[in-house]
């Protein structure tokens, strides 16, 4: 029992290894024998007196060595070096091409011009320093000669440091030349040594040319080989083993290992009485003297000795009791005795089956946790990067300047024009836009709104001043606001707008920074919430500059995978900037080629697309309980909808149409049906509508169109009644120009300096995104068939064709036009019967199916085909 006692005590490894090393090497002496003991005598036959040879130096050469004042500053030195290691090196990243020459001419040159000329953070000699260890070297590798440097000086400095000094040399030493291999045999291979060559250093770059001449492509089988290796020999790793199933028994070997080492010092110390000698290794003990001898002074190695023996007497009368056992039966107890403990250990495990139960319930419970993480729809493109801010132009401080004489004038003006027409004006207060300063009277008892608002044109006469707009009264005030346009003009770019802060911390799901009001704010709103956007104004009024503006804020705003857009440019020019993210941003047809729809037919057959998108999403959103697309999304995101029954995550899609009255005269009905449709429908699914237009008369925007969109812009027009069609009232014929504009959302007109974004600015950030990783594709949307001619032509019947089929036929294809009014003209017919010939051609396939206004196009080249086709049908 007493020796299970002894062997059961907990050890510590490390110090149980130096106990062992001290008291087996170091023989009883008088010298070191405590007092009150009798030093024993030698005895004849084995012993462990291994002591080291006295090796005999130069007395000078002992004494500094042994200079702690030396050992200090010698560390310190270390320290140092390392930390100006580090600042050349790193500087070498940056300032190596510009160092190169001066440190190669630096002979020639001398030291002081060089000097002067080198870039490097430290100089010359960090130029000098960075070159020989990374240029003519070992590249990325010498940053591992910093680790072994600055430990080295750690060491002598701090004594008890308990890092390892022959584990970081290893392991950095293995490290360095590795990486410099590997990196020269990459940049050789990938043919980069010109401009990559000092990331593998001289003995990176020379040793793979002689590699790959030798061996060729092995050579990095060879390196693998090597690094495995490294890894095997420096860990220790003798076994690979997954599972919990092998931790206990493990355990219990690491047990017997330390019992086995515990009674092996119990050995030792008592080997002179029983002749038995373990662990007599004086390799093992020249070793750790050595290492003694440079790292303890005298005063330290006393009290380690003086610990070492109060030890010992510690231990002697509890292995003096025991009896003397034999290697085998020493050997068979501690087999039974790790035999007995595993056996406590399942028996207690048994008992414990609470815990257990609680332990194995733990595991899948973060299995599950893992399954159920929430869906992140960004992690198809985890990498994509924002478009910065400084891609953006900087057009100068955005300061007002409109001055105080400015302002005391044009209220002088309005007091005098309004007292002419004897209306009295109890106060008046100006603020200051960007591009206008809104001025708010209120008037007198007893005056009526309306006198003031006829004398809008008198007013701008007085401050011969354009752009003058009343409004009577300000919604929410009791005043009536004169807004007068500033001599000098504020540019608001959309670098000053998106790095505000109401931008970058706007939680909106569609942000939209338009510009700024008459009162100098940002103006963001949600086009989630609009949810459709009609914009009008004049040719060059800023209509483009505010499609673009519309773009830019979101791309800043959205991830590729929350957002797609639908781009239809009738002018093919406005809009072909953004072809470069196609791959991110843009949605298309599976058959279409470019992105970005110019040619009317494929519009219409886009158009209807969405209508098939919108009604797919409606029915997935029937499906899973959800009334609009957040909601859905939401849903789907946190994994409770199942994508084997079609559930997908559905980004926002904005439909842009730059000149909606182009396809409303090419295409008419078959454009405004699908448009008022998604109108109408899309909002709740995600889908929204920014049109634009010039012209904003009736016959372009509808009745049907206008009612759904009721959020609408309206730039500089050229009549009032332009102005009342695009916003039910009067204004936008007043406005200055020049991204000056008016936005309507409801019964509320917010007059907004609309910011400027110029096409290089655009180029940049679309470059920006278009170089990054995107998907294979644009986001494809549901291929639309159109009506296609093919499959009325077999339900044509010739003998139920119009008698003047043959002569109707001949005319179309004389004329190559495939007009109702022709055949109207020639044959004299009515227009009704004119209509059923052409559909009956049509069938037959002379000519093609309706195209809106335009004339159909004649499928028959020639007079001569049509007479085969003709003959053909009997």
């Amino acid at each position: 029992m007493a020796k299970n006692t002894y062997r059961n005590e907990p050890l510590n490894g490390s110090r149980a290894t130096n106990e062992f090393r001290g008291r087996s090497n170091e023989p009883r002496t008088a010298a070191n024998t405590p007092k009150g003991q009798a030093a024993p005598k030698k005895k004849s036959g084995r012993s462990f007196n291994f002591s080291l040879p006295k090796l005999k130096l130069p007395g000078f050469r002992i004494s500094f060595l042994k200079d702690k004042r030396f050992r200090l500053f010698t560390g310190f030195f270390f320290l140092l070096l390392s930390f100006c290691m580090i600042i050349a090196f790193v500087s070498y990243l940056f300032t190596g091409h510009a160092d190169q020459s001066v440190v190669e001419s630096v002979n020639s040159t001398g030291l002081k011009e060089s000097g002067k000329e080198a870039e490097n953070w430290l100089g010359l000699f960090g130029a000098w320093l960075s070159h020989l260890f990374i240029f003519k070297w070992l590249g990325l590798g010498a940053f591992f000669v910093i680790p072994i440097v600055f430990f080295t000086g750690a060491r002598l400095v701090f004594r008890r440091l308990t890092i390892s000094l022959s584990y970081v040399l290893g392991l950095c030493s293995f490290s360095m030349l590795w990486l410099s291999l590997t990196l020269g045999y990459i940049i050789y291979v990938s043919g980069a040594v010109e401009d990559l060559g000092f990331l593998g250093g001289g003995i990176g770059i020379e040793t793979a040319v002689w590699m790959t001449s030798l061996i060729g492509w092995g050579s990095g089988l060879v390196l693998a080989f090597l690094f495995l290796v490294f890894l095997v020999f420096f860990f220790d790793i003798t076994s690979l083993s997954w599972g919990s199933g092998k931790t206990e028994p493990e355990t219990t070997e690491n047990t017997a290992m330390h019992n086995r080492a515990a009674s092996g010092i119990g050995e030792v110390v008592h080997g002179s009485a029983r002749g038995i000698n373990h662990n007599a290794d004086p390799t093992a003990s020249l070793d750790y003297e050595e290492e003694d001898e440079e790292l303890f002074d005298d005063e330290e190695e006393d009290a380690i000795n003086q610990a070492l023996e109060m030890e010992l007497r510690s231990i002697a009368p509890v292995t003096t009791v025991a009896p003397k056992p034999t290697a085998p039966p020493l050997e068979l107890d501690i087999e039974d005795e790790s035999i007995l403990e595993e056996a406590e250990l399942e028996f207690d495990t048994a008992d414990g089956e609470e815990e257990l139960d609680l332990v194995i319930e733990e595991a899948p419970e973060e299995e599950v946790g893992d399954a159920i993480e929430n869906y992140d729809p960004t992690l198809d493109l985890a990498r994509y990067q924002y478009p910065t801010i400084e891609l953006l132009n900087e057009y100068g401080a955005s300061k007002v300047s409109v001055t105080k004489e400015e302002l005391e004038a044009n209220k002088d003006k309005i007091v005098e024009t309004l007292g002419n027409y004897n209306i009295g004006i109890a106060s008046i207060k100006a603020t200051i836009g960007p591009t206008v300063t809104l001025y708010e009277i209120v008037p007198d008892a007893g005056v009526r709104i309306s006198k003031i608002k006829n004398l809008e044109d008198d007013i701008a006469l007085s401050l011969a001043a354009l752009g003058i707009r009343i409004i009577a009264p300000i919604p929410g005030k009791g005043t009536i606001g004169i807004e007068v346009p500033n001599t000098k003009k504020e540019m608001v770019s959309i670098k000053s707008i998106l790095s505000t802060e109401k931008f970058l911390k706007s939680e909106m799901d569609l942000p939209i920074a338009f510009g700024k009001t008459i009162t100098n704010e940002v103006f963001i709103t949600d086009l989630a919430k609009m949810p459709h956007l009609l914009m009008a104004g004049a040719t060059g009024q800023g209509k483009s500059v505010g499609l673009n503006i519309i773009l830019t804020s979101l791309l800043y705003k959205r991830h590729p995978s929350q957002l797609k857009f639908v781009l239809v440019d009738p002018k093919k020019v406005e809009l072909s900037l953004f072809n470069k993210i196609e791959r991110h941003f843009l949605a298309k047809l599976p058959d279409s080629e470019e992105a970005i729809i110019t040619d009317t037919k494929k519009v219409v057959n886009t158009l209807n697309s969405l209508c098939m998108e919108m009604d797919m999403r409606y029915d997935l959103l029937k499906d899973a309980g959800c009334r609009n697309l957040k909601e859905y999304n939401r849903k789907f995101v946190e994994r409770r909808l199942n994508p084997k029954k079609g559930h997908r995550f559905m980004p926002y899609i904005v439909l842009v149409i730059d000149e909606l009255a182009d396809l409303m005269m090419t295409a008419g009905k078959e454009v405004e049906t699908p448009i008022a449709r998604l109108a109408q429908l899309a909002r709740a699914i995600g889908i929204h509508l920014v049109v634009a237009t010039q012209r904003p008369s009736v016959n372009v925007i509808t009745g049907i169109i206008k009612a759904n969109f009721p959020a609408r812009i309206s730039f500089k027009v050229t009549s009032k009644i332009d102005s009342r069609t695009i916003l039910d009232a009067g204004g936008a014929d007043q406005l200055i120009g020049q991204g000056d504009m008016l936005f309507s959302i409801g019964s509320d007109i917010i007059r907004i300096q609309c910011a400027f974004v110029d096409t290089p600015e655009v180029d940049r950030i679309c470059d920006y995104i278009g170089e990054q990783q995107g998907y294979s594709d644009a986001y494809l949307l549901p291929e639309f068939v159109g009506d296609d001619s093919g499959a009325e032509k077999t339900d044509f019947d010739p003998s139920n064709k119009d008698p003047l089929f043959e002569e109707a036929a001949r005319i179309i294809v004389q004329h190559q036009q495939g007009s109702t009014s022709l055949l109207q003209r020639r044959l004299k017919l009515g227009y009704n019967r004119a209509g059923r010939l052409i559909d009956q051609l049509e069938s037959a396939g002379i000519v093609g199916p309706f195209e809106g206004s335009k004339a159909r196009e004649v499928l028959i080249p020639d007079e001569y085909s049509l007479e085969q086709l003709l003959n053909t049908m009997g």
